[in-house]
């Protein structure tokens, strides 16, 4: 799978640009602030329908401008597609696949699978949890589609159960009439729920062995690492990828929150706050590895995904945005060589010298949000 054309209009810097693309490497080079990110971004956007940058879209748009368009031609083993995604900050979003209006922006996803590795991935190990979910979230909705249904049915039902419980709390205890509609909303995430964590844990369990791989190829150490799905539920321990039991777990773990979240007004239980634990050797990930631990850990996990995707039959567009500037001389080396099997690599840098000189590139020049090609 490779895009032959990203075009884009009035998104973030640009205008207006319109950029052949074609297989092998391809880099951006130029001065920080000057677009080179904004592209690679407009093309994790056509995938995810998301940016890994901001959680709104809002400031994807042109400053002054209502609307932004992203269009991406692809082309993979059995087809050639055009996506273009109109982006309203003030109104829903749109989306057309070969000219043709689709009913919703998410039946577009699928049609482009792309892996970003960019500096804000040390939040993969040492963030929140909440930017391994999204990890896990973003990797199963490209993986399967179906998924960003399902999280997005299951993003609004906690939305309303918060609203009812804060609604309950402002009450007395004897006359919350809310509490009957609270029930069917229970029912409502078990199932949602449920839904969203077996797919969470069946991806999880194919990760896995992927991420022990890619660790050990980047880092050039044996030492084991570790992913394992850790449910808000009473018993941390990692479930089965059954929706059934799932939904019984969490059936009955929202009875046994119920007061606490009444006296909280906040949904405690719930894939919404469950955990993807990583763990180097004996120890957590998180605070307790080093700088480039953490680095070969959050490549490790976006090469499993790239991986992963592949397995389907297309290579994924790898891009990686300014991050042969952020890794050792070994571990540039190194996944610039996992880089070269790829069937399309889109590369950013602040300067030609960043990139190894063992990738071949056709080289463009970003400047002021001009594009030029090099050479």
């Amino acid at each position: 799978m490779h895009l032959t054309r990203l075009a884009l209009t009035d998104f973030r810097c640009y205008p207006a640009a319109d950029v052949p693309l074609e297989p092998g490497v391809t880099s951006f080079t130029g001065a920080n602030g000057e677009g080179k990110t904004n592209l690679v971004e407009a093309v994790g956007y056509v995938a995810t329908l998301a940016s890994h940058r901001v959680a709104t879209d809002a400031p994807l748009v042109r400053s002054g401008a209502e609307r932004a368009i992203v269009r991406a031609a692809v082309t993979a083993a059995d087809r050639s597609s055009l996506v273009e995604i109109e982006i309203n900050p003030s109104r829903a979003n749109r989306a057309r696949l070969n000219r043709a209006a689709v009913q919703r922006p998410r039946q577009v996803l699928g049609v482009l699978h792309a892996v970003l590795f960019a500096p804000e991935d040390l939040a993969l190990v040492k963030g929140d949890p909440g930017e391994r979910r999204r990890y896990l979230d973003d990797l199963l909705i490209q993986s399967a589609p179906r998924y960003a249904g399902v999280r997005s049915d299951y993003d609004r039902v906690v939305r309303q159960r918060t609203a009812l419980l804060k609604s309950a709390r402002a009450r007395p205890p004897g006359n919350r009439p809310m509490l009957g509609a609270l029930d069917a909303w229970d029912e409502q995430l078990v199932r949602t729920g449920a839904e969203l964590m077996a797919g969470r844990l069946e991806l999880v369990g194919a990760l896995r062995p992927l991420a022990v791989k890619a660790y050990a190829a980047v880092s050039g150490d044996e030492c084991a690492v570790e992913l394992t799905y850790r449910p808000s539920l009473r018993d941390k321990a990692e479930p089965a990828a059954d929706q059934e039991q799932l939904a019984a777990s969490l059936r009955e773990a929202l009875a046994e929150s119920r007061g606490a979240e009444l006296e909280r007004a906040v949904c405690l239980v719930g894939p919404h706050r469950d955990e993807l634990e990583l763990r180097i050797g004996e120890l957590p990930a998180r605070g307790y590895a080093s700088h480039g631990e953490s680095w070969s850990f959050a490549l490790a996990l976006r090469l499993a995904g790239y991986e992963l995707l592949r397995s389907s039959g297309d290579d994924p567009v790898l891009l990686l945005d300014d991050v042969f500037a952020e890794l050792d001389g070994q571990r540039r080396d190194r996944l610039a060589a996992l880089a070269a099997a790829a069937e399309q690599v889109i590369v950013t840098a602040a300067v030609p010298a960043d990139l190894p000189t063992a990738m071949a590139t056709t080289r463009f020049d970003v400047s002021g949000g001009v594009i030029t090609r090099a050479g």
